[in-house]
């Protein structure tokens, strides 16, 4: 395990935080409200690491389902879907005057820097916020589980799941009026109870690493400076113990 840095997190978003609910593409104007959002949570001390999820480019595990391509070909398409996002976000974030940089995990030739522990490191160490875009480089993984990596390999002492609830549930709260909100879990309960955090793998290499995970609603205006900061009262922390 990479020696952590308290000051370090990995923010995990989806590829839907970039095109809306239902929709396709990436909205201008989500990207930078987003890149905003961003863009306040770097006035402290900390560094930071984003994990960007492609499902608003192409819904790979769909056209598996359907038969159109393998599994693995639908995984690697899902791939360059997280690297178009990448790129976009890292713009965004470069216009919000935020010294951003995209790396991918896939060979982007001269679109994007290759990803490399060091180079990664390098940068962050640098005050450069890095957008983390190809997974793992490999199918069979998710983008939960490449950001769990990726903050295992970083040092990051806390992945922040930006999604559109408050915290984790015992249900589906808009299903379920009677769910119940979870303020603080352990890795074990949510593995046990099947929770729908992150997927298994994330949730185990976050908890054998020491990784805290925080899962909250981005939408609401500060929350990710709030997430960044470590504020009391945001979302669901989940710990190893």
């Amino acid at each position: 395990m990479a020696s952590q840095d308290p000051n370090r997190v990995l923010l995990k978003l989806s590829g839907e935080s970039l095109s809306g609910a239902g929709a396709r593409g990436i909205d201008t104007e989500r990207a930078r409200w987003i890149a905003g959002e961003i863009a306040q949570s770097r006035r402290g001390d900390g560094s930071m690491a984003i994990v960007v999820g492609g499902g608003n480019i192409v819904r790979g595990a769909k056209l598996a389902q359907e038969g159109l391509v393998e599994q693995a070909t639908a995984d690697q398409m899902g791939m360059l879907g997280t690297l178009i996002n990448g790129l976009a976000l890292a713009s965004a974030l470069r216009e919000a005057g935020v010294d951003a940089v995209c790396l991918s995990a896939v060979e982007g030739g001269n679109i994007a820097e290759t990803y490399s522990i060091r180079s990664a490191r390098e940068h962050l160490a640098s005050g450069r916020v890095i957008v983390l875009s190809g997974g793992v480089g490999h199918p069979f993984f998710t983008t939960d589980s490449g950001a769990a990596l990726r903050a295992a390999e970083l040092g990051c002492a806390r992945v922040l799941k930006a999604t559109k609830v408050d915290g984790v549930y015992s249900a589906d709260p808009n299903a379920d009026p009677s769910a119940e909100r979870y303020e603080r879990l352990t890795f074990d309960e949510a593995l046990e109870r099947r929770l729908g955090v992150m997927d298994q793998a994330a949730l185990a290499l976050c908890r054998e690493n020491g990784i805290e995970l925080l899962v909250f609603d981005f939408q609401q205006p500060g929350a990710i400076a709030r997430a960044a900061a470590g504020a009391v009262g945001v979302g669901t922390i989940v710990v190893s113990a």
